[in-house]
């Protein structure tokens, strides 16, 4: 039987998945470059960098998130009653109390971050307290701590730091690889020059397949969990109507974290049914997840 706990396994074994991945990215640029300037120092520099973005990647992407956000830290005396429906959630998942955050924002959003479940967060817009009723808020924060509980937000997270590094990495090795004499680049290899090329331009590709990837099938994961959790799915369904109803962006929507909130910051979840549109959204169609939820869904 499903639990809130039936895919923390295999989130922590992506998260490692990934940031091996990233590891050896960035090492092979760092090499390809060391060979095409003829510069050891060059993969040594690699070498360190990957191993300090991993490290800052796992510490510190959730504030880099919070931040990113203009999410600002709650008490209880401040919003008792998101606060309460959070603390009740969360005793009842078996979790640690996360640190609760507020952004003001008129668009209805949420997200959590977090390496553990030990140091979590949840995030609300204002947006979405005023438009939820109690049912609909606590479906929603439900949603959101499955995501604790699955270490979603450990994959998402790296992945925020992650994604955007690897797109910053192939612009400045584009950039490295028409730098220099043109007597240096007589010395070197074209086809690492053309090799230059290709990274440059399939990394952002790369780096938004990644968003997508950890992100498109975990909301159906999350929205499942957090109906086992409140026991009446409705609630979230509810939420999800009225979200998809409002088509206002986030004020600080960001590519680099689109992937960690409950619905896309950039269009309010708005829904698509063709295949390009679905191929680089990066939540599913809200009338699908809103199906799944009822019971209705065709793939059920």
């Amino acid at each position: 039987m499903a639990t809130l706990y039936t895919h923390q396994e295999s989130n922590i074994g992506k998260t490692w998945a990934l940031m091996a991945g990233f590891l050896v990215f960035v090492i092979a640029i760092g090499f390809a470059l060391s060979w095409y300037f003829n510069d050891q120092s060059i993969l040594y520099i690699a070498v360190i960098f990957s191993m300090v973005a991993n490290i800052t990647s796992y510490w510190y992407s959730d504030k880099l998130a919070l931040s990113m956000s203009g999410a600002q830290p709650i008490t209880r005396e401040q919003m008792p009653d998101l606060w309460n429906i959070v603390e009740n959630l969360s005793i009842t998942a078996g979790l640690p109390m996360p640190r609760v955050f507020i952004i003001n924002d008129p668009a209805p959003n949420a997200f959590a971050t977090g390496r553990n479940k030990e140091h979590a967060a949840v995030a609300v817009t204002t947006g979405l307290m005023q438009i939820l009723d109690r049912t609909e808020l606590e479906g929603v924060i439900a949603h959101e701590l499955s995501h604790v509980g699955n270490r979603d937000i450990l994959v998402g997270t790296v992945a925020v730091v992650l994604a955007g590094v690897i797109s910053i990495v192939a612009d400045f090795f584009l950039r490295m690889s028409f730098m220099g004499s043109n007597s240096d680049r007589g010395k070197g290899n074209p086809l690492i020059l053309i090799i230059a090329i290709v990274i440059a331009i399939l990394a952002p590709i790369a780096a938004t397949m990644i968003r997508l990837a950890i992100s498109r099938k975990r909301e159906f994961l999350a929205d499942a969990s957090g109906a086992l959790l409140t026991r009446y799915p409705e609630g979230l369904a509810s939420a999800l109507e009225k979200i998809s109803s409002h088509s206002q962006p986030m004020q600080k929507a960001s590519h680099a974290t689109a992937h960690l909130f409950l619905s896309d910051p950039f269009k309010g979840g708005g829904s698509g049914t063709k295949f390009l549109t679905k191929l680089f959204m990066t939540h599913p169609p809200m009338e699908e997840r809103i199906a799944a939820l009822r019971g209705t869904s065709k793939s059920a």
